[in-house]
């Protein structure tokens, strides 16, 4: 029943605002009832790799151009990781799918996972932190306005009872799949949590928390400029600096 509830159509309609997008030649990625449209671009073979998992109602082709040429001019490898139903990709964006899509994501690379640097913006901080735990000896982990309590966001667009159980029974399949704070202690690699104090979308105190439960080196920067979807804009000049320094440090 667990994962059937998070792949409930409710929750994919309300929570979820998927758009189409189209470039040349996508990285594949078969996740077997759904392809995803990723983007790879390879610097080094032998260089890490960030995986940028995107935010809600974003895809793909929006982070094409300029932040892959930062992230290559800080020496990496850059996968822009495509979620199911969105851009180019197949299936419908479904969330417990969406979790068991991030192994293939990751293992499409063929690298050890010491070479993977995986970062998540808003809604794709979820996947970026299931991937940390599922590969716990990651070289790094970014957070940028991500979401601590995944149950509190998604009480902001579904009733318990609409899905056909209690707020028990929802609070108890949220707390088995997306235990933030269980997943980060399991993590012992460098964190870096970027949040903005002004974000009106995710409240700043979700990145308070993800920074205070990671587990291992870990760094907090709240930027007092920009909010949820201008802050890379807003503080474009620190915002890579902390970035580089961060990868670099790895």
């Amino acid at each position: 029943m667990a994962v059937d509830l998070l792949n409930h159509p409710l929750i994919s309609e309300r929570y979820f605002f998927p758009r189409d997008g189209y470039f040349p030649e996508p990285f594949w990625i078969d996740c077997g009832d759904a392809r995803l449209a990723c983007s790879y671009h390879e610097l080094d073979p032998a260089a890490k790799t960030l995986v940028h998992f995107h935010g809600n109602g974003e895809i793909v082709d929006d982070w094409q151009g300029g932040f892959v040429q930062m992230v290559k001019k800080m020496g990496c490898n850059c996968l822009l990781a495509e979620l199911r139903g969105y851009g180019q990709s197949t299936g419908m964006p479904q969330l417990g799918k969406m979790l068991e899509d991030v192994i293939p994501t990751i293992d499409s690379l063929e690298r050890p996972a010491e070479k993977l640097i995986f970062f998540g913006r808003s809604v794709g901080s979820i996947f970026a932190i299931e991937a940390a735990s599922r590969y716990p000896e990651a070289a790094g982990l970014v957070l940028e306005s991500g979401v601590a309590d995944v149950l509190e966001r998604l009480l902001l667009r579904v009733d318990p009872y609409e899905l056909g159980v209690s707020a028990a029974e929802l609070k108890a399949v949220v707390d088995r799949h997306l235990n933030h704070q269980q997943k980060l202690a399991g993590y012992k690699g460098p964190l870096l949590v970027l949040h903005t104090q002004n974000d009106g979308l995710v409240d700043v105190s979700h990145g308070q928390r993800l920074y205070d439960w990671g587990g291992g080196r870990k760094q907090l920067k709240i930027f007092s400029q920009g909010n949820h979807n201008d802050i890379l804009f807003s503080n474009v000049r620190e915002y890579f600096e902390l970035l580089g320094q961060f990868i670099a440090s790895l």
